[in-house]
């Protein structure tokens, strides 16, 4: 693998960071404005994200495709030039290694993954190339991935690249030229639906970027994000994240993305499971959100308890929302609590008690 991200000056970010100021100790954006503002770019504007929290491997060979379609839950088989495709990579045993999204560039297809998931990532694509023609390298420090997200994103993004954009269909990708700025624009569904781009360049290109963008953002409601409103929003939203809800604790039916799961594709690892799982009404837990009416602060995942002590289910995100004056999480819960609606709490490292309000998804 080539030498790591955190040894080498990534020219967009660092941008990123001097806009920002407000840096944590994993080198993570906290904040550019005040939460609720970048929160209300989010839910109701445009706001732009630098994905740090992204790895990109690119893969090469005429076998990459088939090969990635038998490992892989969805389809890629037939991946054409200029189209994207969402899937899972899971164990034997059907728990999640990661969610990735793979671009088919005709020439090479990039993997686009989550950082904290990168290594299992790479070690379990590389344990399968056996007879193919497949390569994979790690070239996270030659891109830089920019998000645009939020209901104003479409016309903002129309506004600064022309109408192109705007024919474009969902899960696909166009190479643009705007302003002497070469990038890729890759147009993709959230998970649940929404639409949202993804910005790649190199990092000079992306410094230029994101300063075009902040200096064009016209009448918009628009900002740059940090983590801190992110994270909020994400978990209202019902996103799993790397690595409290994407790991191999748990299984695509349980996060509620069993769509992302092509049941007519034939073989992948982890299909005896997942199948047996869909077939028999097998699962046990579901994803759902929590709210809490106080600001608490403790290691996770949390432990979830009904009034007899009975174990149903853990909190794996939690972030306060000042605004609410509330703490609002993502939980695995069993399915007997959530079909009976049974009341649950949690109980804090100082012995105090806290009710526990379970929500759909997303919460708002």
């Amino acid at each position: 693998m080539t030498e790591t991200t955190e040894n080498i000056e990534l020219k967009a970010f660092e941008f990123m960071k001097e806009l920002s100021g407000n840096v944590d100790e994993t080198q993570s954006i906290k904040n550019f404005t005040a939460t609720s503002e970048e929160l209300n770019s989010l839910f109701n504007g445009v706001a732009l994200r630098y994905l740090s929290g992204k790895s990109i491997f690119e893969l090469k060979g005429k076998d990459t495709l088939d090969f990635l379609n038998r490992i892989a839950t969805n389809s890629l088989k037939n991946l054409q030039k200029g189209q994207l495709q969402r899937t899972f990579f899971t164990t034997e045993k059907g728990r999640i290694i990661d969610l990735a999204t793979v671009a088919n560039f005709e020439d090479y297809n990039l993997l686009i993954c989550n950082k904290e998931n990168k290594d299992k990532i790479y070690s379990w694509i590389s344990r399968y190339i056996i007879a193919d023609d497949v390569t994979i390298k790690d070239i996270q420090n030659k891109y830089s991935l920019l998000e645009l997200v939020g209901p104003q994103s479409n016309s903002f993004i129309t506004l600064l690249t022309g109408s192109e954009i705007s024919e474009m269909e969902a899960n696909q990708l166009k190479v643009i030229n705007t302003e002497g700025m070469m990038f890729f624009v890759l147009k993709l569904f959230d998970l649940n639906g929404e639409i949202k781009y993804w910005l790649i360049s190199d990092q000079e290109t992306g410094k230029k970027l994101i300063k075009y963008i902040v200096e064009n953002k016209g009448p918009f409601n628009f900002n740059l994000i940090g983590e801190d409103a992110y994270n909020l929003y994400r978990i209202e939203k019902g996103y799993p994240a790397a690595p409290e809800e994407l790991n191999d604790r748990y299984n695509p039916h349980e996060l509620g993305l069993i769509n992302l799961v092509d049941f007519n594709k034939g073989c992948y690892i982890g299909q005896e499971v997942i199948a047996r799982l869909d077939t028999y009404q097998k699962v046990q837990r579901h994803l759902k959100g929590v709210e809490i009416n106080s600001k608490i602060n403790v290691d996770l995942p949390l432990l979830l308890s009904d009034k007899d002590s009975n174990e149903a289910g853990e909190i794996t995100s939690l972030s306060y929302c000042v605004n609410d004056k509330k703490s609002f999480g993502l939980a695995f819960i069993r399915k007997a609590y959530i079909e009976n609606k049974i009341e649950l709490s949690v109980k804090l490292n100082d012995g105090q008690i806290l009710n526990v309000l379970i929500t759909k998804l997303p919460m708002k």
